[in-house]
């Protein structure tokens, strides 16, 4: 069997592995990146928060990606029962980015693999990793190819960026059932041929169920004409809605006048899909000599668009944590990434939390007119910021959501 050497693989090029190849190869590193699939490819998550492009920038992928032509996003809107609370991300308390962009993943995920491969990492496609074994002195990574060949790489450090197919999760049994109910997503891509004269492109529209608050929609405008559509509930009640996907997206979409009006002349672009139980956790975030990162290592809710940002923050720290790694330095793993990247991932989980319970539902629709510390604060973390230690909410995430919530009631 052949065999290679690398001094980091990364499994998955998607927008954490591609980060972390960028990153690491700047620092000189010898970096290989395998992907299951094919780019461009589809994927959702196609809202990203402002503080994504901070880590684009930090990377040196940012230009090409301001220079692609995605929708322009500075905040999103909430709805519930046709009233509308926006949330402007400029107002937020922390500093830097204010905006950001609305992705058609297809295209942004393609140019970050390509950004890598320009910073010095190399990409192979069509390749799932088979087995994988690990100690303090680095890991064997085994990958079948299309053609059905095998092939052996040796590296000193894996990071797994392999998003849902969550590879190391699995060949190194780490996943553990999700606190969170099962949920179900079903999405689609429409031409939404949007006239309406108060809509806000610029934005994300974030609708509740009339009847159901656990229920919610999303409608993500993208560059073109294109947007993206979803709604979220439990998976008796999203699967109750119809008979095939295309027909419980818009008979739920139907229960919103409001929604419906929006997408009277919207036609299909791509069709409906779903995704069941899409929450995860894992026992650890890393083992001897590899780390997980993004959705690889935990996903939440999309409900706040934090899925990219989590990525980001992740193969941030592990990057910077392998190079030094790399160069002789003893790393506390458990410290230096789980711990900081928990910060953000606990603040965005009380932050969903908060949603389905109804306490941030209560905050965001019961907000002064006027800005404040508080809500102030609270747009950081929709923003993204949810590692700023100076915020309440992520001080202190669950005291500070039901001490406002109180107010929001009083």
């Amino acid at each position: 069997m052949q065999t290679s050497r690398t001094d980091v693989l990364i499994i998955g090029a998607g927008p954490a592995g591609s980060l972390a190849a960028a990153l690491l190869a700047r620092k000189g590193h010898k970096v290989e990146m395998i992907e299951r699939t094919h780019f461009p490819r589809f994927s959702i998550g196609e809202s990203l928060l402002a503080q994504s492009l901070e880590f684009l920038g930090d990377a040196g992928l940012l230009e090409d990606i301001e220079a692609h032509g995605f929708q322009f996003k500075d905040g999103v809107v909430f709805e519930r029962a046709g009233v509308t609370t926006p949330i402007y991300f400029p107002d937020k308390s922390a500093p830097g980015r204010s905006t950001t962009f609305q992705v058609m993943r297809s295209e942004f995920d393609d140019l970050l693999a390509k950004g890598a491969v320009k910073q010095g990492a190399t990409a192979s496609f069509g390749q799932e990793v088979i087995a994988f074994e690990s100690d303090d002195d680095g890991a064997v990574v085994t990958v079948r190819d299309e053609a059905g060949e095998t092939r052996r790489i040796e590296a000193r450090f894996v990071l797994d960026a392999s998003g849902f197919g969550r590879t190391l999760s699995k060949l190194c049994d780490l996943e553990t059932p999700s606190d969170f109910p099962t949920r179900r997503a079903v999405f689609g891509q429409v031409k939404d041929n949007i006239t309406a004269p108060h809509f806000d492109r610029n934005k994300i529209l974030v609708t509740i169920h009339p009847e159901n608050p656990v229920i919610w929609y999303w409608l993500i405008p993208l560059a073109n004409g294109i947007s993206s559509v979803g709604v979220v509930g439990p998976q008796d009640d999203i699967e109750a809605a119809g008979a095939t996907d295309h027909e419980r997206l818009w008979n739920l979409i139907a229960k919103v006048p409001h929604k419906q009006d929006i997408l009277k002349d919207a036609e299909v672009y791509r069709p409906a899909a779903t995704i069941v139980g899409y929450a995860c956790n894992v026992k650890s975030l890393h083992g001897p000599s590899f780390a997980l990162l993004g959705n690889a290592a935990e996903f939440l809710d999309p409900v706040f668009s934090s899925g990219v940002t989590i990525a980001f923050k992740s193969a941030t720290l592990a990057a910077g944590l392998v190079d030094r790694q790399l160069k002789g330095e003893t790393i506390d793993w458990q410290e230096e990434f789980s711990r900081e990247l928990y910060v953000g991932i606990d603040t965005f989980r009380e932050c969903v939390d908060a949603w389905y319970t109804g306490a941030l539902q209560t905050i965001i629709f019961n907000r002064p007119k006027e800005m404040n510390d508080i809500t102030r604060q609270l747009t950081s973390v929709l923003a993204g910021y949810a590692w700023d230690r100076s915020n309440i909410f992520v001080k202190s995430p669950k005291r500070t959501m039901r001490t406002v919530e109180q107010w929001c009631l009083a």
